[in-house]
């Protein structure tokens, strides 16, 4: 019961973030949810945490997981229908997971809290040429608790070749930030 009590409360906290106009960025191992700029965050080396290990069903009625994608860089995209900057930003994502797809990123987006035919629906008008996992119950997010929780709607994590979190943006995030982050994870 009590798992499912602070499971509400950060499913409301984390729907009010997308429409807040807090600033700061949570620490690795916080669980509060802020409205964020876009801005990434890069860890270094040395202080990377290591993301869980996730799965689900996609959207399209298979299966994805961050272990399928070992030894690439993934950039996970956390999102929802409803969500206005998920909305703005998903050009932003298409276009760079078109421009690295073939040079060891993927690309993973987690469709959260979200009507799986709204979500069906985005994704035939947006057409990012990726899979995405459909986590209405949330349980992808949970996963990250302890570590670098995506703590907005949308959140961007970007995972190295070791498993990895190597960066991490809240809020819409922009096309050269985002592409400069993952070259030079990619790079490394």
């Amino acid at each position: 019961m009590r798992a499912k009590s602070v499971f509400l409360v950060l499913l409301a906290l984390l729907v009010a973030g997308c429409a807040g106009n807090q600033s700061g960025q949570p620490q690795a191992g916080d669980t509060r949810f802020v409205a964020g700029d876009g801005k990434m965050q890069v860890f270094a080396a040395d202080e990377r945490e290591a993301a869980p290990a996730i799965q689900g069903p996609t959207l399209d009625g298979g299966s994805a997981s961050l272990a399928a994608h070992k030894g690439k860089v993934v950039v996970l995209n956390f999102w929802a229908s409803w969500c206005g900057p998920c909305r703005a930003e998903a050009p932003v994502l298409k276009e760079v997971a078109a421009k690295t797809k073939g040079s060891g990123v993927e690309f993973l987006g987690v469709d959260f809290k979200d009507r799986q035919a709204d979500a069906l629906a985005f994704e035939r008008t947006e057409k990012t040429g990726y899979p995405h996992i459909f986590d209405q119950p949330g349980k992808v997010a949970l996963a990250f608790q302890g570590t670098v929780p995506p703590a907005a709607i949308p959140s961007t994590l970007i995972i190295d070749k070791q498993g990895r979190i190597a960066a991490r943006a809240l809020g819409a995030v922009k096309y050269t930030d985002l592409m400069d982050t993952v070259t030079k994870v990619r790079d490394e």
